[in-house]
């Protein structure tokens, strides 16, 4: 029987019809290759080829699995104060930046020497690492900003800063976005003024080289993954203003002034900044006479105090209430880690009101003088009042130079025109200190009208033992003997709890 091609190939395509409804077969899309897949879980900014770079460190991130991708790495001057002649010696170091999702693998190769040791910083992370002739792994499972040390090396280091994903970009045709694209940019008289309701993009990748002012707005945001590298001046101000947000993953590199400077803003959002400096006055977050504030998740390594809250001073007036500075991580290469108080308004007294220090990381503290030293200082003059300070969960590493605690209603001349007036009803909870280099702390009332009074210490805890008024001691020995501390007689109703 003769058979049509046509009837042949309709009975074939039956029986294929047929045979894929038996055993089910789906068609799935083919998996995402792992380059495909690194793509999505890392981003990377490279850095404009104008800018400095810093070869003693090669870094490179991957998924499990996937190709090592590279990471440029930027030049970042730090500070050495040299104690018989007061200059800064520029001390030169390295950074890299990129964004990620998930679990990522990284390697670090110190091209200057072999590694013999390396740990990554601050020590709370618990993070481990591999050590090969010159190259350090580890592995990271959520976005961190820490310093990949080697070798005990203080300065030359590798700050890695990692952020996530960026998901809510602005767009560049908005009329209410001033937009940088990646590469270098400069503004006619390295000011750039933000009008109220405007927002500021810096790209990754991006680096502007002007100082981001908000002078007398509202509503106005910094946001990116980009650096600033201004020319003159600070990074960033922000003063006689409502409702400011600087937020994403800004980084300033060695601005010439503060990395931040806010003076008499109302509503203050500061979140995930990153700074280095290396010149004179080269604080990072400073704010002044100011409400509502919260410094969220910033990396601060400084040539000054890395955070100051202070009263008037210059142009910025009035009392300061409700500071917040949490989760975050802080080096001084210079003066405080945190410092609150020194300024004030000796004519009109003001106060500051409900400060609250939470889960903070001080990897370093180094300062020779003894009136500027402490890992955590209050320090008021100026007829300042500060009051209803909490701080919790602020964990201390073995510092360079310094003391953990400084305390004192003080007149120092060189910035006070008066003492100030009292420092009243501090709790400092889950404070741990593990070191060798701390000065003994100081606790100093003014005199019997300008007092510290009422300082709670719960659970302190000092190379690994608890300093409680209930701990097992001489009868005839102070509790803080064993911090070392010293209070004078002008501070009343110190107490250390177990808890």
């Amino acid at each position: 029987m003769m058979v049509s091609i046509k009837s042949l190939l309709s009975a074939c395509l039956l029986v294929a019809s047929t045979c894929a409804s038996i055993i089910n077969v789906e068609r799935s899309p083919a998996p995402l290759d792992s380059r495909t897949q690194q793509a999505k879980q890392i981003t990377t900014y490279p850095k404009p080829t104008t800018l400095a770079n810093n070869t003693a460190f090669a870094v490179q991130v991957k998924i499990p699995g996937g190709r090592w991708t590279p990471l440029d790495v930027y030049l970042v001057n730090l500070s050495l104060i040299n104690t018989t002649t007061g200059s800064s010696a520029t001390q030169k170091s390295s950074m890299a930046y990129f964004d990620f999702s998930g679990t990522i693998e990284v390697s670090v190769t110190y091209n200057t020497s072999i590694v013999n040791n390396a740990t990554i910083r601050p020590y709370s992370l618990n993070i481990p690492v591999k050590i090969s002739h010159k190259t350090v792994s580890f592995t990271l499972t959520q976005p961190e900003n820490l310093i990949v040390q080697v070798n005990d090396n203080i300065f030359d280091v590798l700050h890695l800063l990692s952020a996530p994903l960026e998901t809510d970009v602005p767009s560049e045709n908005s009329t209410d976005v001033i937009y940088f694209g990646p590469g270098v940019h400069d503004v006619p008289g390295n000011i750039l003024q933000v009008p109220s309701g405007k927002t500021v993009y810096l790209a990754g990748g991006a680096v502007l080289t002007a100082t981001v002012n908000f002078s007398r707005v509202h509503d106005a945001r910094l946001t990116g993954r980009g650096v600033i590298q201004s020319k003159s001046g600070g990074a960033i101000i922000a003063e006689y203003s409502k409702n400011i947000t600087i937020d994403g993953a800004i980084t300033a590199l060695n601005p010439n002034g503060y990395a931040a400077l806010t003076g008499e803003v109302d509503g203050l959002v500061i979140s995930g900044l990153r700074a280095f400096s290396n010149k004179g006055n080269g604080d990072g977050i400073d704010i002044f006479c100011s409400q509502n504030a919260l410094v969220d998740g910033v990396f601060m390594r400084n040539s000054d105090d890395t955070i100051a809250l202070y009263q008037h001073r210059w142009d910025y007036y009035g009392n300061s209430s409700n500071l917040t500075v949490q989760n975050s991580r802080l080096w001084a290469d210079v003066a405080h880690p945190i410092n609150i108080g020194t300024h004030g308004n000796t004519d009109n007294p003001e106060t500051m009101d409900g400060v609250t220090i939470r889960n903070i990381d001080v990897m370093d503290h180094r300062e020779p003088q003894m009136d500027y030293q402490g890992t955590l200082a209050i320090n008021v003059g100026d007829s300042n009042m500060i009051q209803n300070v909490h701080v919790e969960d602020l964990r201390v590493e073995n510092f360079r130079e310094g003391q953990l605690i400084n305390m004192r209603v003080m007149f120092n001349t060189k910035y006070n025109t008066s003492p100030g007036r009292g420092i009243r009803n501090v709790t400092i909870k889950n404070l741990s200190y593990n070191g060798t280099n701390a000065n003994p702390s100081i606790l100093d009332g003014y005199d019997s009208e300008r007092t510290i009074s009422f300082v709670t210490f719960k659970n302190l805890v000092i190379n690994g033992k608890q300093i409680a008024d209930s701990m097992r001691k001489p009868t005839w020995y102070e509790t803080s003997d064993f911090v070392p501390m010293f209070a004078n007689d002008n501070v009343q109703n110190l107490t250390f709890l177990a808890s």
